[in-house]
């Protein structure tokens, strides 16, 4: 059971004033009946919550799917910059989103935005490994050997140990680099430590959630549910993998 200003208010249509102000005027009925008091406890999942008529249409959480543009920040408020949550109207920035990991200021791509905690905090777990796919443009000539050190692991200057991630050569200049991890700068820095500095990079993909091509940069849309599927499953996927690894390793040493 919830508040019944709180509920309406997470779903961006209201705020929590304007919800006190619509029941007072008796505009906010509750199972057919005009809602008594703001702060009715109601159960979202199982009452019919109306707005001057119409259904609230509530959901618990939101998923955001955002074609992050460069030159924008990835945080929820900078009193300098532009952020992502200066690029959704209004109604998304009321209901407490937040970036899934972050995306450098000048890199563009594929950023998830939800207040779903739970599931923010399994993708970004260093326990899930979950694939994150990029498209980088470089100065100086990829070659095998980059490829080879991407697939060992690397070390770099600073003593900062990358574990093994996947380089594909798609032209002299052009490749696609797969993460299982997000460390800070890692895809620019991985590349400068092979003598190829990164000018141009961009997220394609997360586990199975893969950047709408459609989606202009700064554009955003809901995720469909087969994509709120799509990245459970991905989840799963890589939850089994660790669990594979760990029986090998048990195996190997009885």
């Amino acid at each position: 059971m919830e508040r019944l200003d709180k509920i309406i208010s997470a779903t961006g249509k209201k705020s929590r004033r304007e919800v006190r102000e619509m029941v007072r005027q008796g505009r906010v009925l509750v199972d057919g009946k005009p809602a008594p008091a703001a702060d009715m406890k109601v159960d979202p999942q199982t009452a019919v919550i109306l707005l001057d008529g119409e259904p609230l249409g509530y959901e618990k959480f939101t998923y955001v799917m955002l074609h992050k543009p460069a030159g924008v920040l990835t945080a929820t408020e900078d009193r300098r910059q532009e952020t992502v949550l200066d690029l959704l109207p209004p109604e998304l920035r009321r209901r407490a989103l937040s970036p899934v990991g972050r995306l450098d200021k000048d890199t563009e791509g594929l950023l998830l935005l939800t207040n779903d905690g739970q599931l923010a905090h399994r993708l970004l777990s260093p326990k899930s490994h979950v694939d994150k796919v990029y498209y980088a443009r470089v100065d100086g000539a990829l070659e095998p050997g980059d490829i080879a050190a991407f697939a060992a692991g690397m070390t770099l200057g600073d003593g900062l140990e990358c574990l093994p991630a996947g380089l594909e050569i798609l032209s002299p200049t052009e490749a696609l680099v797969t993460l299982r991890e997000g460390k800070f700068h890692q895809v620019k820095r991985m590349l400068a430590a092979r003598g190829k500095p990164v000018l141009y990079l961009k997220r394609l993909s997360m586990g199975r959630l893969r950047l709408d091509p459609a989606l202009a940069p700064g554009a955003w849309r809901m995720l469909t549910e087969e994509e709120r599927s799509a990245l459970n499953l991905s989840l799963s996927e890589t939850l089994k993998k660790e669990f594979c690894r760990k029986d090998k390793k048990m195996l190997a040493f009885p």
